[in-house]
């Protein structure tokens, strides 16, 4: 069996498609009318014109007027002459110039007998110090203990300075055979040494004064 088929004439197709477009311009036209104005409307022409004027000029200002010169009118004020000027009879006279007669020659002094101041006396010899012989027990140091093991005897020159009092206040080495046996000697003369110091004149004075000190094994 064949389906059935129908024929449709070509006019019937070209006047339904017609009819369509003109019912889709009807439905818009009406949308187009019926839709609110919401773009405000402008000026007739469409133009905003805006006056403008012409700046205005400010009111003048006042400048200040100028001082009036006074100078010429009040001068400047001077102070008095300081020096008064007066009368007087006495004659005054300058030196004279070169070339005028010289002047005489002053009279000549007598000035006597020249002194001279005599030197002063001499000072008294130092009479330089000695030991005391109360102390004499207490001049040797203690042998070093160090030097004493080792059997060896020793050489000590030192020079000692002697203040008024006798004592002696410092203690300088000149030669030593250690320095054990310096720093005994040292010890013993700051402690014990005791002096008659050196007089110039009666009057005591500081002094130095070398001495010599031995240590011997024999004698111990």
């Amino acid at each position: 069996m064949y389906a059935e088929h129908r024929y449709a004439p070509p006019k019937s197709r070209t006047v339904s498609l017609g009819s369509a477009l003109l019912i889709n311009g009807a439905l818009i036209a009406g949308l187009i009318f019926a839709a609110p104005n919401v773009i405000p409307k402008g000026p007739e022409d469409g133009i905003n014109v805006i006056p403008i004027r012409d700046p205005v000029e400010p009111p003048p200002i006042d400048l200040p007027k100028p001082k009036p010169d006074n100078r010429a009118e009040n001068p400047t004020p001077t102070a008095p002459d300081p020096f008064i000027k007066s009368k007087s009879d006495n004659d005054t006279k300058t030196t004279p110039v070169i070339g005028d007669p010289p002047l005489p020659p002053l009279p000549k002094v007598d000035d006597g007998p020249i002194f001279v101041p005599e030197p002063p006396p001499p000072l008294p010899p130092l009479l330089r110090a000695e030991q005391d012989s109360r102390f004499a027990r207490d001049f040797q140091p203690a042998y070093p203990a160090a030097e004493l093991r080792a059997q060896r005897d020793g050489f000590v020159q030192i020079s000692v300075l002697i203040g008024v009092d006798g004592r002696v206040k410092a203690a300088q080495s000149v030669s030593a055979t250690s320095d054990a046996f310096f720093e005994a000697t040292r010890r013993q003369a700051l402690s014990k040494w005791r002096f008659k110091p050196a007089t110039r004149g009666g009057i005591p004075e500081e002094s130095w004064k070398t001495l010599s000190v031995r240590f011997l094994i024999k004698d111990q």
